[in-house]
């Protein structure tokens, strides 16, 4: 009959060796960031869902197939259904013992993709590096179409109203005042803070379309596209500075304005540290 002493021994090296194993599956793997853009207008979003096609989805299984294993990659955020990227990251590993020729398989990717998801490049980080968790800002831009096209109905938001756009300029510097954004975040998400830092967030008049640039550290869930509505109540004569200033304090979804329209949003731009590649 064993001693307690020999289960508890027998018992603690089992799980030194158990990490032992996780260790070194761990250092056996490689870590790739993919960059890539995607027009949203066929995707439920980015993230895998039930019953409903995603890019993430699709991306996962042209990896799987190609490369001949299960791959799931992790995206830089998450795209709302409709919402475009004209740059997005995402991550994967691979045993380090395949030799991943990655020019080919950029290309290799772009032949099986849709035509709507594109591939631009691949390459080797350090173990530890995230494609959300290490970003450092996330830009994205909203675009309003003052006249109706046929080429811009996936992309732009049909705005018939005249807007002010001095006066949601205006509006949008007070957003640097503040950090707390409850108001604009959809409700009930997994968010564990609602804490954002914008660093940039400006209005942009070209003549047949309005274009509305945003900068921050992290973005909530819906953030951009409650924003832009708040913004184009200022716009349109409804809602004054102090009024702007008092839906963001008032930490209140409902205070806020709709939401424009997904199509008309880009992710545009994520920047990272410098070192997050690994020296090859």
């Amino acid at each position: 009959m064993c001693s307690l002493q020999s289960i508890i021994e027998q018992n603690s090296l089992g799980f030194i060796h158990h990490l032992h194993t996780i260790k070194h599956i761990r250092i056996l793997s490689n870590r790739y960031f993919i960059q890539l853009s995607y027009k949203g207008t066929n995707y439920h979003g980015w993230q895998v869902q039930p019953n409903a096609i995603t890019v993430q989805e699709v991306l996962n299984k042209a990896l799987s197939t190609i490369l001949n294993q299960e791959v799931n990659v992790v995206g830089c955020g998450r795209t709302d259904t409709g919402v475009h990227a004209s740059d997005f990251m995402a991550h994967f590993d691979l045993n380090e013992k395949r030799n991943i020729e990655k020019e080919k398989l950029v290309f290799r990717l772009n032949r099986f993709l849709p035509y709507d998801i594109a591939v631009k490049s691949m390459f080797l980080v350090k173990p530890e590096a995230h494609t959300r968790f290490d970003a450092l800002s996330r830009t994205y831009q909203y675009f309003i179409t003052k006249e109706k096209s046929p080429f811009r109905s996936e992309s732009h938001w049909k705005m018939s109203h005249e807007l002010d756009v001095d006066k949601m300029n205006q509006a949008a510097k007070l957003l640097f005042k503040y950090e707390d954004f409850t108001s604009f975040s959809k409700l009930h998400t997994d968010a564990k803070t609602n804490i954002c830092k914008i660093y940039k967030a400006e209005w942009e008049d070209r003549g047949d379309e309005l274009v509305f640039t945003v900068s921050a550290d992290r973005f909530l869930r819906n953030m951009v596209r409650a924003i832009v509505g708040t913004l184009v109540e200022v716009g349109r004569g409804k809602l004054d500075m102090d009024g702007f200033c008092q839906v963001i304090e008032s930490q209140n979804r409902s205070n806020a304005g709709t939401s424009v329209p997904g199509h008309g949003l880009f992710l545009c731009t994520i920047e990272y540290p410098e070192d997050l590649k690994q020296e090859v």
